[in-house]
């Protein structure tokens, strides 16, 4: 397997009224997954919407990836800064970094 995007992130302050749009509009279908995160259903890759404390600023795709380690060696090698540590979520571990342009991704591995 190679990277590949296969998630995108929505920061939001009001994350019913987003993911309410995203329905309306789109027709996309969310999962609750408690009061700060809707996940994402039919929009074409998954995502999701994130109201929490900790969200990102802007929209960030997250890439997914089959060694956690060696992808962050491999993005410091490359120029990219780490901007969040790697950290457990529900679904496995990732990390975020800021590309030399100023985007910020994260990089995320399943759990086994």
């Amino acid at each position: 397997m190679t990277d590949k995007i296969d998630y995108v992130e929505f920061p939001s302050r009001d994350r019913a009224a987003t993911s309410a749009f995203f329905t309306a509009a789109f027709g996309w279908e969310m999962t609750s997954y408690g009061p700060d995160y809707d996940g994402l259903e039919g929009a074409g890759i998954d995502g999701g919407i994130d109201q929490g404390a900790g969200r990102v600023a802007a929209t960030m795709a997250i890439v997914r990836t089959q060694d956690l380690d060696d992808a962050e060696r491999r993005v410091i090698a490359a120029g990219g800064v780490i901007t969040q540590a790697q950290f457990d979520f529900p679904g496995g571990r990732r990390f975020h970094f800021r590309e030399p342009g100023g985007n910020e991704l994260a990089i995320w591995v399943a759990r086994d």
